[in-house]
C-alpha cells in the first residue's frame, strides 16, 4: 500500500506555521480591537500578550509533535492522551464545521478582495471562490511537496506585504498618536474590555498548530516540527505586534477604531490611494495563501481518522503516484463547496470555532499526562520553560472556553451540542469496524 512520503524540509514547515496564522486577521482585527480598547499601550499589551499565548503553545506541541511524529498532528495528540473518542470530536469538527467553513469563508474572502481589482456580483464572487478552491486542491492533489512550494511562495509574499505595511508605518508615520488616547478614555470595566479585544487577537493568532498535521511527510520530523512552531510563532508574533505600531504611527486611534479596512486607510494615509490598492493586493495574497496551506494540511487529519477505523476508509488511501492522501483533500473540498453555495458556513463557524479552543486546552495539557504517564519515553525536544510554559497555555486557553460559555452562551452551548452528536457517530463506527474486521 502507498504510503506518504518525507519531502517537507523545516524551511517548509516553518513557513506553513506563518502562513496558515497569518490570514486576514491582521488586516481587519484592529479596528474592533481598537473600539473595545481606546489605548495605545493596553492594545500593543493585548497583541503582545497574543503573541505570548501563540509561543507557548508553539513550545508545548514542539515537545508533542517531535515525541509523536505522525499524520494528523493535534488529532494524534488527543488520540494517544485521552483516547479515541477525543481525537475523533476533533476531527469531527475539524472536517464538518471548523476547517472546511475557514475554507470557505477563505475563498469568499480572496474572490471578494479579488473585486476591488475585477468588479463581481454576489453570484461571481461565489462562482470565484469555487474556482479558487479547485485550483488549490489540483495543486495539493499533485503531492505535498508542490502545495509545500506554493505555501513557500505565498507566505513569503504575504510577509513581503506586512513588511511593506510595517516600513510606511515606521518612515512615513508618526510616534503623536501613540499618546492620542488618554487613560480616562478606558472604559469603566477593564477585564471585560480586555476580554473582548482578545477574541479578535486569539482567532488572529490561530491556526500555527497546522505544521504539526503534516508531520508524517516531515524530513527530520523530530527536529523539524519544533524548529518550525517555535521560530513561526515567535516570528508572527514580532510581525504582528510591529504591525500595529505602524496602524497607530500612521492613524490617531479614533481613527482606527472607526475604520472598516485599518490597513488600507492606514497605507493610504502614507502614500495616497494607490495604498488601498496595495493593501488589498497584500489581503488577496496572504488569504488565498492560507486557503492554500488549509487544504493541504488538515485532509492529514482526516487520513489519521481513517487510518483509525473511525471514517470512510477511502479517505485513508494513499495516491500510488503522488503518494498523497488525495482522496481526503477531495473530499474536505467537496463539502466546503457545498458550505460555500448554501451560505452557512459564517454562521455555523460561529457556533464551533471555540471549540477549537477546547481542543487546544486538551493538547496542551496532554504534555503533563505524558510527562507523568511515560516519563522515559523519547523526548527529542522537551518544551522549555515546563511546566510554567504550557501551564499559561491551558490556563490561557481554557479562560478563553470559559469566557465564551458567558458571554456567548448561545453559540457556545450549539457548539457544544454539535460536539455531542459526535459521540455516537464515533461509537457507529467502532462498532462498524469491529464487526468488518470479523467479517
Amino acid at each position: 500500500m502507498p504510503q506518504l512520503q518525507q519531502k517537507l524540509t523545516r524551511f517548509d514547515l516553518t513557513l506553513i506555521a506563518i502562513g496558515s496564522t497569518i490570514g486576514s486577521g491582521i488586516f481587519l482585527t484592529p479596528s474592533g480591537i481598537a473600539q473595545k480598547l481606546p489605548s495605545a499601550e493596553w492594545i500593543l499589551f493585548v497583541w503582545l500578550m497574543g503573541g505570548l499565548l501563540a509561543l507557548c503553545g508553539g513550545l508545548t506541541f514542539a515537545e508533542l509533535g517531535a515525541m509523536m511524529p505522525r499524520a494528523g498532528g493535534v488529532y494524534v495528540f488527543l488520540n494517544e492522551a485521552y483516547g479515541g473518542l477525543a481525537g475523533f470530536l476533533y476531527g469531527w469538527a475539524y472536517f464538518l464545521v471548523v476547517n472546511t467553513g475557514a475554507l470557505a469563508a477563505l475563498s469568499i474572502a480572496f474572490a471578494t478582495y479579488l473585486g476591488f481589482f475585477v468588479p463581481l456580483s454576489p453570484l461571481e464572487i461565489k462562482l470565484v471562490a469555487i474556482a479558487g478552491l479547485l485550483i488549490l486542491t489540483a495543486i495539493n492533489y499533485f503531492g505535498v511537496k508542490p502545495g509545500g512550494i506554493f505555501a513557500d511562495i505565498f507566505t513569503l509574499l504575504k510577509v513581503l506585504g506586512i513588511i511593506g505595511v510595517i516600513a510606511a508605518g515606521f518612515f512615513l508615520g508618526s510616534m503623536d498618536s501613540l499618546s492620542a488616547a488618554a487613560p480616562s478614555q478606558m472604559p469603566p470595566n477593564l477585564g471585560g474590555a480586555l476580554a473582548a479585544a482578545m477574541v479578535g487577537v486569539l482567532w488572529s493568532y490561530g491556526g500555527w498548530q497546522h505544521a504539526t498535521y503534516l508531520a508524517g511527510e516531515a524530513t527530520e520530523p523530530k527536529r523539524s516540527i519544533p524548529f518550525a512552531l517555535i521560530l513561526g510563532t515567535l516570528l508572527v508574533s514580532i510581525l504582528y505586534v510591529l504591525t500595529n505600531l505602524a496602524y497607530l504611527f500612521l492613524l490617531p486611534l479614533d481613527a482606527i477604531a472607526a475604520s472598516e479596512r485599518v490597513a488600507a486607510d492606514a497605507v493610504q494615509n502614507a502614500v495616497g490611494p494607490a495604498g488601498a490598492t496595495l493593501v488589498s493586493l497584500a489581503i488577496f495574497t496572504s488569504v488565498f495563501g492560507t486557503a492554500g496551506i488549509y487544504t493541504m494540511t488538515a485532509p492529514r487529519i482526516y487520513y489519521a481518522m481513517a487510518r483509525d477505523g473511525v471514517f470512510f476508509k477511502k479517505v485513508a488511501e494513499v495516491h500510488p503516484k503522488y503518494k498523497a492522501p488525495t482522496f481526503a483533500i477531495l473530499s474536505q473540498t467537496a463539502w466546503a463547496i457545498l458550505l460555500i453555495l448554501s451560505g452557512t458556513f459564517y454562521e455555523l463557524i460561529t457556533y464551533v470555532a471555540f471549540t477549537d479552543w477546547i481542543f487546544f486546552a486538551l493538547a496542551g495539557a496532554s504534555v503533563f499526562l505524558f510527562r507523568r504517564r511515560n516519563p522515559q519515553a523519547e523526548r527529542p525536544y522537551r518544551t522549555l520553560g515546563y511546566p510554567l510554559t504550557p501551564l499559561f497555555f491551558v490556563a490561557v486557553s481554557t479562560w478563553f472556553v470559559l469566557n465564551t460559555l458567558a458571554g456567548a452562551p448561545a453559540q457556545a452551548l450549539a457548539g457544544l451540542g454539535f460536539l455531542a452528536l459526535g459521540v455516537p457517530v464515533y461509537y457507529l463506527w467502532k462498532k462498524a469496524g469491529k464487526e468488518g474486521s470479523k467479517g
